[in-house]
C-alpha cells in the first residue's frame, strides 16, 4: 500500500473515530429555562403541630388539606449534571373547620432558589434532585368559631427539597417532581405538580 493511500485510510478512520465520539457524547451547551407547572399539595402533620403553627392554643378542629398548586421556575443549565433555579410558588390552600362549622384557611406561597443536580440517562431522560431555600408567608384568614382562639399570620425563611424526572423534546422540556416544603421546621407542606418548559 502507499504511502498516500495509506495517509488517506488514517485521515478518514480518525475522522470517523472522532464524528462518532461527538455523536454518542455531544459536547454540552449551557442554557437558560423558562417553566410553568400545577399540580395539588398535601400537608404532613400532625393536628397539634398545625395548632402550634397558628398558635389558636385549641385543637377543636379536623383539616382539610388538599390544595392546588400553582408555580413558576427559571432556571440556568450549567453543565449536564447541574442547574440554578429561581422560582416561585403558590402552595394552595389548608382549610381548618371547628366543630360548629366555622372554618379558617391558611394559603402558603413560597419564593426562592434551588441547585438541581440531574442525572442523565439519555439525551431526553434524565433523573434529578434538588435542594434550597424559600422565603415563605401562610396567611390565616376566617376564625374557628372560639373567641379565644388566636390566629395569627406566619412567614420565615427554611428549606426545600425534591426529586423528579425531566424529559427533554429540545427546546421544550416536561417535569414530573415531588417537592417537600419545610415551614417553621413543624409545618411541612409536600407538592406533586407537572410542569412544561421552554430552553433557549
Amino acid at each position: 500500500m502507499s504511502t498516500k493511500r495509506l495517509l488517506t485510510v488514517s485521515l478518514a478512520s480518525a475522522t470517523l473515530l472522532t464524528a462518532n465520539a461527538a455523536f454518542s457524547n455531544p459536547p454540552h451547551q449551557p442554557y437558560a429555562y423558562l417553566g410553568l407547572g400545577t399540580g395539588f399539595s398535601s400537608l404532613e402533620n400532625e393536628r397539634d403541630e398545625v395548632d402550634n403553627f397558628i398558635e389558636s392554643g385549641g385543637r377543636n378542629f379536623s383539616i382539610d388539606d388538599d390544595g392546588n398548586v400553582w408555580k413558576g421556575f427559571a432556571g440556568y443549565q450549567l453543565n449536564r449534571y447541574l442547574a440554578a433555579e429561581i422560582f416561585y410558588a403558590d402552595l394552595g390552600r389548608v382549610r381548618l373547620r371547628g366543630q360548629d362549622g366555622a372554618s379558617t384557611d391558611l394559603e402558603s406561597t413560597a419564593y426562592g432558589a434551588n441547585l438541581v443536580g440531574q442525572f442523565p440517562i439519555t439525551p431526553w431522560f434524565s433523573p434529578y434532585a434538588k435542594v434550597g431555600a424559600a422565603s415563605w408567608e401562610t396567611d390565616v384568614k376566617g376564625n374557628l368559631g372560639d373567641a379565644e382562639l388566636d390566629l395569627q399570620d406566619n412567614d420565615g425563611f427554611d428549606p426545600v427539597y425534591g426529586v423528579g424526572a425531566q424529559f427533554n423534546f429540545n427546546p421544550i422540556m416536561v417535569r414530573a417532581e415531588y417537592e417537600r416544603y419545610d415551614f417553621d421546621s413543624d409545618y411541612t407542606i409536600d407538592t406533586f405538580t407537572a410542569s412544561v418548559g421552554f430552553r433557549f
